[in-house]
């Protein structure tokens, strides 16, 4: 009985590895391209039915991908219908070419109606009542920090914009004092008042 109940047993195994034994390995090459113009479309995915496995069109449309007979080809694109191609088991060569057409989808979103105030007034009072969640609060109150501005301030670069404008001023300056000597500030009374005014404000207590 035991000897019956193991033979029992092991009948799906044989039977699903006699199944997988008949199935071969094929190389389906080719491209995909829409139902109205027959045009490529580019990016497509190309997946195996049920083991997550496949790859993914270039921009002209072409695919290469590697499967086996009697799987299932999923084809689907943004804008276009999913599609499925069953490889038949009656193929006895290692490589094929398949031309998948594809049926664009129309996705209908859902009505939007845009709306005015009647009047500025009832804006800016809608506006000013506005209820503004603490975590949303929090967030703005951290990105207004002082130190945090300051650090950044510090921190930031000129970029190209401001190079080329830093490096044309100081082309100016020497060709506006050609010639001569340009201006000494730690001569100029009028820097130095500045300077004076300035710590006497605070503004050097940072």
């Amino acid at each position: 009985m035991k000897q019956f109940l193991i033979l029992l047993t092991l009948i799906p195994f044989i039977s699903f590895g006699q199944k997988d034994a008949t199935r071969k390995i094929v190389k389906i090459t080719g491209i995909t391209v829409s139902s109205d113009s027959l045009k490529p479309v580019p990016f497509a995915n190309i997946m195996v039915k049920g083991n997550y496995t496949g790859t993914m069109g270039d921009h002209s449309g072409f695919y290469s991908i590697v499967a086996t007979t009697g799987d299932t080809l999923v084809f689907s694109s943004i804008g276009f219908k999913n599609e499925e191609y069953i490889i038949p088991d009656t193929l006895e060569n290692k490589q094929y070419s398949l031309i998948q057409i594809l049926q664009q989808d129309t996705i209908e979103l859902p009505e939007t109606r845009i709306s005015v105030w009647p009047s500025y007034d009832q804006f800016k009072q809608a506006f000013l009542n506005t209820e503004v969640k603490d975590d949303e609060l929090a967030r703005a109150k951290r990105n207004l920090n002082s130190d945090i501005l300051k650090e950044q301030a510090i921190n930031l670069t000129l970029g190209a914009g401001g190079n080329q404008k830093y490096m044309q001023d100081t082309y100016n300056a020497r060709l506006y004092y050609s010639g001569q000597l340009p201006p000494n500030n730690l001569l100029n009374p009028v820097a130095w008042t500045k300077l004076i005014k300035a710590w006497k404000d605070g503004k050097f207590d940072d």
